[in-house]
């Protein structure tokens, strides 16, 4: 199963630690197309590649659109990954938003209004693995 794990870069990272636990588990249940999200230097990584905004864009469309299914750790406000939940919902792919609820910014009503992308609210990973789990299950 290809799974495609949608975070903040750009918007910030202060949440590296909770997508790598999140890539980490949605590694057990199949592969994870976009695991480097979860790293360090994401970005230095891209440019010592030598990867342009455009070929991030085209790798990333690409992953999505081969994913069985889409997470979104969405604490961390970004237009990438807003973008690519829209991309995700007109394709008609299961969505799984993950939301910390004492944020500094409160979830966007274009992510928790919408019906077609799950959303819950989570304090630990403890809180989100039954939930992504279960959906898992569900969805795909």
């Amino acid at each position: 199963m290809n799974l495609f794990f949608s975070a903040s870069i750009r918007g910030g990272r202060s949440d590296i630690d909770i997508y790598a636990d999140l890539v980490d588990h949605l590694n057990t249940h199949g592969d994870v197309l976009t695991e480097h999200i979860a790293e360090e230097n994401v970005e230095a990584n891209e440019q010592a590649q030598g990867l342009t905004d455009a070929d991030i864009y085209e790798q990333d469309v690409e992953w999505l659109n081969e994913a069985d299914a889409v997470f979104a750790e969405v604490t961390t406000p970004s237009l990438g990954v807003g973008y690519e939940l829209g991309r995700a919902v007109a394709w008609d792919k299961p969505i799984l938003a993950l939301y910390g609820p004492d944020a500094d910014h409160e979830l966007s009503a274009m992510v928790r209004g919408n019906p077609d992308v799950d959303v819950i609210e989570y304090e630990t990973l403890d809180d989100a693995k039954p939930a992504i789990d279960a959906f898992l299950t569900e969805h795909v």
